[in-house]
């Protein structure tokens, strides 16, 4: 009795605690949360925003640290060594030239980097949206629809891959008016057509694989109709896939835009462009390493922003197919 008394005036309360009510979390936010933890797709994601920030408020920019675009500095640069910097000055490099003077003229290359930027960007996203657009519709309809639908895009598929883009684009663009409207948006539509083909096989085999699963089934069971099910069942799961391909597309676009230039059929001069400026070091990268060094590194550290941040990206959305 006295034991039950000394049990019952023991206060066990404090003890039980109250059950923690569990938070569910959407798979945005475990991707989202996923990807903060990748350091390195964040410096990716980082240097991107940088570079559009730098191409978005390149007349700011210059206005402080830079000069005019065609502005020439001939003292800058020794005309009885063929117009390259003059020697120990690593390029021209100076408090006024943060990245040293473009031979032979003596404009600064600061400047052309920056205009560059905005030209790269410009091209590899309009060319990646253009291409995007095109390879998810058809893609979409090519693996829901099948039968002839699909052999029909299939085969414009192939058709597409089959021909030398490359080449193309010269032919193409070389009989052009050489004006900065006409050239940007024939290299964006000639970027675009023969990339979306990528993306288009990737998402009509991601629709072949969903198209027999139980919600689509479930949607065909009540009645909805193919409108309902492409926009409302279909490309919501095809988010991720389409997102991952477009962060990789993009610095492959910006690669072709940079070989065109450097072929001399991308933007007209004197519109600032990496390639070109590529184009024209050659002729002096003996004597002038560093003027073929920045706009390379330029083009390098672009690509490979977008490349850590694809792969992140990829990882964080399908953490199946991780790498770690």
């Amino acid at each position: 009795m006295a034991v039950d008394e000394v049990t019952s005036s023991v206060d066990t309360s404090p003890l039980i605690e109250s059950p923690k009510q569990i938070e569910g979390r959407s798979l945005g936010r475990i991707a989202w949360t996923r990807l903060k933890r990748d350091r390195v797709a964040v410096a990716g994601a980082f240097i991107i925003i940088f570079l559009i920030v730098v191409a978005v408020f390149a007349d700011v920019i210059n206005k402080f640290l830079g000069h005019p675009q065609n502005e020439f500095h001939p003292e800058t640069v020794d005309p009885n060594l063929g117009g390259i910097p003059t020697p120990g000055t690593w390029g021209g490099i100076s408090r006024d030239f943060l990245l040293g003077v473009e031979p032979p003229f003596g404009r600064d290359l600061f400047t052309q980097i920056i205009y560059g930027a905005r030209v790269s960007l410009l091209v590899g996203l309009a060319a990646t949206v253009v291409s995007v657009i095109i390879g998810v519709v058809l893609g979409v309809t090519a693996g829901y629809f099948g039968g002839w639908v699909d052999s029909l895009v299939s085969r414009a598929m192939d058709l597409v891959l089959s021909f030398p883009g490359l080449l193309l684009a010269i032919a193409l663009i070389s009989v052009l008016p050489p004006s900065f409207a006409w050239r940007i948006s024939v290299v964006i539509g000639i970027i675009a057509f023969f990339g979306w083909p990528y993306i288009g096989r990737i998402v009509r085999g991601q629709t072949l694989s969903l198209r027999e699963r139980e919600f689509i089934e479930s949607a065909r069971s009540i009645g909805a109709r193919s409108p309902r099910i492409l926009f409302r069942e279909l490309l919501p799961n095809l988010v991720a896939p389409i997102l991952v391909y477009s962060t990789l597309i993009i610095p492959a676009n910006i690669l072709v835009e940079a070989a065109l230039s450097f072929l001399g059929v991308g933007v007209p001069p004197p519109t600032p462009s990496w390639g070109r400026l590529l184009s024209e070091a050659v002729s002096f990268y003996q004597f002038d390493p560093l003027f073929m060094v920045v706009p390379g590194m330029a083009i390098f550290i672009t690509v490979l922003a977008f490349n850590l941040f694809g792969d992140g990206l990829r990882d964080a959305l399908d953490p199946r197919g991780s790498r770690r």
